[in-house]
């Protein structure tokens, strides 16, 4: 083997390698799962060694983004559908998600492995059903490609704000060849994918001199996964493990407990074996209660006047 691979393969096992989970997760990863839908980017704040490093180059806690592709059935297109059924040998149920990883290349993986993670959904708004289809096919072409480790290290050098030499000089980042290119990393490989299609996530926005605007895209090799989080295009779906707004509010409205029905506002029944026994609700119900109240005591008064007279 030749060393320098040796090497290499050594330092990226060693920079895979993830910490233990930090105490009791920050998603209901459940509900998640329910909710994303196809095309959805799933935003993950990872425990391995390089993703310590890429919050120190991103100053962002999201080290890693990957595609939402579905089940199996849900993949319309049958082409895109076939070739994922083809690489993937797991439940054909499962939830599916494309992500290129680090000493691996871009995948498909279960969304599941993520269960127990801090991770977020971010939805491209207003996607079309047909552009969504086309974003998850160029995204499926790119599986089996090489995980750009140059590209990384070129993306520390261009966040970093000091360095020894010119952040332009000799990076891949500003290289445009002709072709298509063999390696990727997460979140350029999805940029790419939405900017096949048109659809924004940070376009270069220029405004002409007659008041129009025009949007450019931007170099898809300097995006990382923050970006989904920031933009504006995209909406930010969130599923704490402890929402305040899933407390079943609607349990705590008035409802009636004595089982009464209503045909309408004047027209109320208890349903039962013997039929419907009909009811008076709302301002009758209560004159009708006062009445009842008040009944005995007229009876009294009523008494009381008669022994009175007599």
């Amino acid at each position: 083997m030749n060393p320098f691979s040796w090497l290499g393969r050594k330092i990226i096992d060693w920079l895979i390698r993830e910490d233990g989970p930090s105490g009791v997760p920050q998603c209901d990863f459940e509900r998640l799962s329910f909710e994303i839908r196809p095309c959805d980017v799933l935003l993950v704040e990872g425990r391995a060694r390089v993703s310590e490093v890429i919050k120190t180059i991103t100053q962002s806690q999201w080290t890693h983004s990957a595609l939402y592709l579905g089940r199996l059935h849900d993949i319309e297109d049958e082409g895109v559908r076939e070739h994922v059924s083809w690489l993937y040998d797991g439940d054909p149920s499962d939830q599916l998600i494309i992500e290129p990883l680090l000493g691996k290349g871009t995948v498909i993986s279960p969304l599941k492995k993520y269960a127990g993670e801090h991770v977020r959904i971010c939805r491209p708004a207003g996607l079309s059903r047909t552009d969504a289809g086309r974003v998850l096919a160029f995204a499926t072409k790119h599986l089996g490609h090489a995980y750009d480790v140059r590209q990384l290290l070129d993306l520390a050098r261009f966040l970093f704000p000091y360095g020894v030499i010119p952040r332009r000089w000799r990076s891949s980042l500003f290289e445009h060849n002709i072709g298509q290119p063999t390696r990727t990393v997460c979140s350029t490989l999805i940029a790419s994918a939405f900017s096949s299609v048109q659809f924004p996530i940070l376009p270069v926005i220029h405004r002409e001199k007659n008041g129009t605007i025009k949007l450019y895209k931007r170099n898809t090799r300097l995006y990382v996964p923050r970006d989904f989080d920031t933009s504006p295009y995209f909406d930010i779906i969130k599923y704490p493990l402890l929402g305040l707004n899933d407390l079943a509010v609607y349990r705590q409205l008035p409802w009636d407990t004595e089982g009464v029905v209503c045909n309408g506002e004047n027209e109320c029944f208890i349903p039962g074996e013997d039929g419907m026994i009909p009811v008076r609700v709302g301002e009758a119900a209560v004159d009708k209660e006062q009445a009842e109240a008040d009944a005995p005591l007229a009876a009294v008064d009523t008494a009381k006047g008669s022994s009175a007279t007599r």
